[in-house]
């Protein structure tokens, strides 16, 4: 018993040794093998970085001698030392670095900045990395890697995370990502990828983050993206992909929390679906070609922060339900910048050229933002600027304790300036500028705690107040961006600084200054400007501050008070120029203002001197005192302010001397002493003002000789000494000067015919002929009519004597009640009302006279509305004047109410109407001068110049946008009626102007019909137009697909090689009969069709088609054209 006991015992023992020596050499296997895995991957990484360069030494610790690589830099292990995670971010290339630069809007949520390191890796990824079989996160952003990925990568079955972002990588991705089963974050962005996205990415199931973004990826967005059920962050903005939004997404990715799809062609509309995202935080479409209304199911979206739709094609009203997002702190409905800069010479290919160039702001809602929205608690930023709102400006904005930025710039609002703002504290960007507000604005305000506050251009009345309320120290919206990238900072610093980049003053330039703007002008307020609205203790000494209050009817004395805090500053900006400003300027305003950088107070009614005292500003860079009632003579002390740009003291009664001092300017541009009455010599130092751009010196009393070394300074663009008493030679320069800079100086030498003014290119393209041959020498010119000084001077002083007695004859006839014939010397009220600044002042005589009282010499075309006039209002300065046809427009009143709403309207192709005069004897039309000719000229001479495409396809879209924005951004819209060649005016590089527009609206109530001398013409009105009087927008639409016809043929509307085919036959019959008969590139004009892309050619010849065809609802909208046009983009040089 006892033995077998034994044996049995024994047996037990010896099964156990058994096990126990199996389980032994099983555990030293796997220590074998885990071992052998860990020197593999440290052999991985050695040849890893064997074939990369690191001059920044970032991988130094990977050393061979290093006995454990799982310390080394970015390197992370398991348990056994096996390679789990590779992190390498380096500092960022030049490259990539500055590309995303530009992208300030990019990649909420998951955004990897460049880093302030300099330390990088350069080179391609080696395929060996794919035998780190145990890698779950390989992460190498903002470095140098270039090359295609390697394919290995793509079989790495562990592999997670996979970022290379911000690096140069290129090629195509993959056909085959089915290896990677467990991919959850694929972040590519910002490379140089291309080619569509593979249908084989929809094997990576569990994907949470997809970053595609700043790449050239091409085709549409894939529906199998709405699989990826995990998906919290989309990131595919800044490529070429097109077609719509795929309905899946917002179906099934309900975890979705960033969706970021701009900067591409994306159509049709926002899917409403997407409301079913209950989680998603940004909502960011900008810079698309999205279609229709914003959806009202987005009001879903309870966790939405930002929703950024601007520069699309939307339409219809804002959702009220978006009051429901009550998160939203981002509400961006249209912008005025165009986020997609042009960084081709950054090497981010044509695709990003192409797409900077022709994203365009098309989004026109009807209606104003609702109160449901307004009143969110949430909000910070509200940027809706040029969006056709209308509408009373809603009055309740909440507690709006958190609102920051508020632009409703350029729209259609009326009302008042809403009381509640006063309760907004931390509102400091509040632009209502451009609108139809009215009423006084309330002293609560909190104006002076604001960085930028505008109201200019309404009807606000009263006077600007004393504000009241105190302020907490602010820091600076417009640095660099700093962390952390939450969505409404970077919002907030990106519109601070975009604002500050644009404005149009140059003070803010220097590092370290501070910006802060009030703009009050154009407006009604009245009385006297008491205090600056400015609270310095907000915003430290480093501020620039800029008080603008141009073109109001403010009064009084000079303010003194605007001066009162010029210590508490780095700079001041003061423009109160046309007002009714009064009195002196203060004697003490040297001492009191050091820190002054402009003073703007042309336009007044100031009298006395020019204190000395201004001399004493030695930061000034701009002084205007032009066109007051200042006396005296010019302190030389003005000459200590080194760094004056520009000093203008034209249209007063300034006397004596020029002072020889002032050739110590060396930094002055432009000066202008005109219209005064200086005496003396023009001081020959003057040649040491080597930047002087503008020297003006007519209508004074100056004699002596011209400093010839004067007129030749190099950079010397504008030179005027006219109606002065000079003699001797005439300097000759042939840039500044040219005979009619001499004229009315009696003692002068006869201008020599090569300095006559050059033949110049008229509204309508005919040059004006000289008399005088350009290769005539002065001796000929004598010989051939020029005068000598003496009969110069005999002719004028008999010119004068004539004019005295002329002068008298009319105040003998006036004071009799004679009314003259001639409608310009009528006795009507002679004002000249202005929209637009253009630097020198337009007055009714000013206008006049520049046209030599509508002489027919100066006339550059005529038509149904009036005859159109070249005037040079300033010298250097043309401006084109239509004169309208007494009798065929509405009263002075009714006039003046529809030409203002004109004046407002601005875009690009659009020419800009600068001004008007209307009364019962006169009405004229003041525009901008384009040199380059009109339409019809441009087609009638295509023959002597190359066909371009480019130009061609430019010509046409720029027409498709100003009549898209006339007919749907303008509240009320604006129909044209008259589309023709004539209308469309061009500058010396071929963009494109409509002219002309809304001027039918104007018309009376017996001019309303459809004759086509005042509203249309033929060969252009739309059928319906001609035969019914229906007007609507697509007669326009009509109108436009003729002239884009004529554009790419070589026939007129109604060519007479039409007669053959009978009466009736016109370029659109012809069009239609040639694409029947499948001959189409007989349409086109010589040389076109060799030159250009044939498929596009076609497709913009059905498109003209459409355009023309009789049913209306078969033309397309002008914003649809504008679409189909920008698809058909051809591409850049």
């Amino acid at each position: 018993m006892g033995c077998l006991s034994f044996l049995m015992m024994s047996h037990h023992l010896h099964r156990s040794l058994r096990v126990l020596s199996f389980l032994c050499v099983v555990l030293f296997s796997v220590q074998e093998g885990a071992v052998w895995g860990s020197d593999s991957d440290k052999s991985v990484l050695l040849e890893l970085k064997d074939s990369l360069s690191d001059p920044s030494g970032v991988l130094s610790s990977w050393d061979l001698n290093s006995p454990d690589h799982c310390v080394w830099a970015g390197v992370s292990c398991d348990s056994v030392s096996r390679v789990v995670a590779l992190n390498v971010s380096g500092g960022g290339n030049s490259l990539s670095c500055a590309r995303i630069a530009q992208f300030p809007l990019y990649g909420f949520g998951i955004r990897r900045p460049c880093l302030k390191s300099k330390g990088k890796i350069l080179g391609k990824v080696s395929p060996s990395i794919a035998k780190l079989t145990g890698l779950r996160v390989l992460s190498l952003p903002f470095n140098e890697l270039s090359g295609e990925i390697p394919a290995e990568i793509w079989g790495m079955e562990s592999l997670e995370n996979l970022n290379l972002e911000g690096n140069l990588i290129s090629g195509s991705l993959p056909a085959q990502f089915s290896g990677l089963k467990n991919l959850k974050v694929l972040n590519l962005g910002f490379n140089e990828i291309f080619g569509g996205i593979p249908s084989s990415l929809s094997a990576c199931v569990g994907l949470e983050v997809l970053n595609l973004a700043g790449n050239q990826i091409k085709g549409s967005i894939p529906a199998f993206i709405g699989n990826f059920k995990d998906l919290r962050g989309l990131y595919l903005s800044y490529n070429i992909l097109n077609g719509p939004i795929p309905l899946d997404i917002g179906d099934n990715c309900r975890k979705l929390e960033y969706l970021e799809l701009s900067g591409n062609y994306l159509s049709e509309g926002i899917p409403k679906s997407l409301g079913n995202c209950s989680l998603l935080k940004t909502l960011v479409l900008f810079s698309n070609m999205l279609e229709y209304a914003i959806p009202s199911e987005l009001g879903r979206l309870s966790q939405l922060e930002v929703l950024d739709v601007s520069r699309n094609s939307l339409s219809g009203t804002v959702p009220s339900e978006l009051g429901r997002c009550s998160n939203l702190s981002v509400l961006v409905l249209t912008s005025s910048w165009d986020p997609l800069p042009n960084i081709t010479s950054l090497g981010s290919g044509l695709s990003m050229q192409k797409l900077a160039n022709t994203v365009d702001e098309y989004n026109f809602y009807e209606g104003a933002i609702p109160i449901e929205v307004t009143s969110l608690s949430s909000l910070r930023v509200v940027w809706a600027p040029r969006a056709t709102l209308e509408g009373m400006l809603p009055l309740s904005w909440g507690s709006c304790d958190n609102l920051e930025m508020l632009n409703l710039a350029q729209n259609f609002y009326s009302g008042h300036v809403p009381e509640g703002f006063s309760s907004c504290k931390k509102l400091h960007f509040l632009d209502l500028s451009s609108n139809r507000l009215s009423g006084e604005i309330l002293d609560k305000l909190p104006v002076p705690c604001m960085t930028r506050f505008d109201i200019s251009g309404n009807s606000l009345t009263g006077s600007i107040p004393r504000f009241n309320g105190s302020c907490t120290p602010v820091q600076s919206i417009y640095g660099e961006f700093q962390e952390p990238y939450d969505p409404s900072a970077a919002y907030i610093s990106y519109f601070g600084y975009r604002t500050q980049m644009e404005t149009s003053l140059p003070f803010f330039e220097d590092a370290g200054t501070f910006p802060v703007i009030h703009n009050f002008g154009s407006n009604n307020f009245t009385g006297l400007v008491q205090s600056l609205p400015f609270a310095s203790e907000r915003f430290g000494k480093q501020t620039v501050y800029a008080f603008l209050a141009a073109g109001n009817k403010l009064a009084g004395s000079f303010p003194g008070g605007l001066f009162d805090k010029c210590d508490q500053v780095r700079g001041m900006i003061v423009n109160v120029s046309e007002n009714s400003l009064s009195g002196q300027i203060p004697t003490d305003i040297g001492t009191r203002c050091k820190s002054l950088l402009l003073l703007d107070a042309s336009v007044n009614q100031l009298m006395g001197g020019i204190p000395s005292s201004i001399g004493d500003l030695v930061s000034l860079d701009v002084l205007n005192l032009s066109w007051n009632h200042l006396q005296g003579p010019i302190p030389s002390n003005l000459s200590q302010i080194k760094d004056i740009r520009g000093l203008s003291l034209a249209g007063n009664a300034l006397n004596g001397s020029i002072p020889a001092s002032f050739a110590q300017l060396h930094s002055l541009e432009v000066l202008d002493l005109s219209s005064n009455y200086l005496s003396g010599e023009i001081p020959q130092d003057f040649e040491n003002l080597r930047n002087l751009k503008v020297l003006l010196l007519n209508n004074n009393k100056l004699s002596g000789q011209i400093p010839a070394k004067v007129a030749n300074i190099t950079n010397l663009s504008t030179f005027n000494v006219s109606f002065n008493n000079f003699s001797g030679p005439l300097p000759l320069n042939y840039n500044s000067t040219k005979c009619n800079c001499f004229l009315g100086n009696p003692f002068l030498q006869a201008c020599p015919s090569f300095l006559l003014a050059s033949p110049s290119t008229d509204q309508h393209g005919d040059p004006q002929n000289d008399a005088t041959s350009p290769s005539s020498s002065p001796n000929e010119t004598s010989e051939r009519g020029g005068f000598n000084a003496i009969e110069i001077a005999s002719i004028t002083s008999s010119a004068a004597i004539v004019s005295v007695l002329v002068a008298l004859i009319v105040l003998f006839f006036y004071t009799r009640k004679w009314k003259p014939r001639s409608r310009v010397s009528g006795t009507a009220r002679k004002e000249v009302i202005t929209f637009t600044d253009i630097g020198v002042p337009l007055t009714f005589d000013i206008v006049v006279r520049a046209t030599a009282s509508f002489n027919a010499s100066n006339c550059i075309g005529s038509g149904g509305f009036g005859a159109t006039y070249k005037a040079e209002v300033a010298p250097g300065v043309l401006v084109a004047v239509k004169r309208l046809a007494l009798g065929r427009f509405q009263g002075v009143q009714q006039f003046d109410a529809e030409i203002k709403t004109l004046g407002r309207l601005r875009h690009r192709n659009l020419v800009t109407l600068i001004g008007y005069h209307a009364s019962e004897t006169e009405m004229f039309l003041i525009y901008n001068y384009l040199p380059g000719g009109n339409l019809e000229k441009f087609i009638q001479e295509r023959s002597t110049r190359a066909v371009d495409w480019r130009v061609l396809h430019k010509i046409a879209l720029d027409i498709a946008r100003a009549l898209a924005y006339l007919h749907d951004q303008c509240v009320p819209r604006v129909l044209h009626r008259d589309v023709k060649p004539s209308n469309i005016l061009l500058d010396e590089e071929h963009n494109a102007y409509l002219s002309d527009f809304g001027l039918a609206r104007l018309l009376g109530t017996s001019e309303t019909h459809a004759t086509t001398g005042v509203a249309g013409t033929f060969g252009y009105v739309a059928p319906e137009y001609a035969m019914t009087c229906r007007v609507s927008d697509k007669a326009d639409v009509y109108s436009y697909g003729v002239v884009l016809l004529e554009l790419i043929s070589d026939k007129k509307a109604l060519d007479p090689s039409f007669s053959s085919y009978g009466n009736g036959f016109n370029i659109v019959a012809w069009a239609c009969m040639l694409l029947r008969q499948g001959h189409a590139k007989e349409f086109f004009t010589a040389g076109l069709w060799d030159s250009s892309p044939h498929d596009d050619l076609v497709e913009v010849l059905h498109l003209a088609v459409v355009c023309t065809v009789d049913s209306l609802s078969s033309r397309p909208t002008m914003k649809q054209v504008v679409r189909r046009l920008k698809q058909l983009q051809p591409p850049s040089c």
